[in-house]
């Protein structure tokens, strides 16, 4: 454990900002799931409604750091895919 105040305060910062990242990681996986549930069951209304929540819940993370802007736009796209390969 830290004995220097800014060390103190870095882990505690560090932290807060760790559970933050999880928190909006999460959000994240829980969009993805919804949409690609609505894919298996057939249900293009939903899952065109599921792809534009998870299509912003995405693009947040992005401007808050979470995930590199790359990586957002594979995750959009792959969704939008698996979307649009739908009948």
């Amino acid at each position: 454990m830290a004995n220097i105040k800014s060390a103190k305060k870095r882990i505690l910062v560090n932290q807060t900002k760790a559970d933050r990242n999880k928190a909006i990681r999460s959000g994240v996986k829980t969009a993805t799931k919804k949409v690609l549930a609505a894919v298996e069951a057939g249900d293009k209304a939903v899952a065109l409604e599921a792809l534009t929540a998870a299509t912003s819940t995405i693009d947040k993370a992005c401007t808050k750091g979470v995930y590199h802007k790359n990586n957002a736009s594979r995750k959009v796209a792959r969704l939008a895919a698996a979307v649009n390969k739908m009948n």
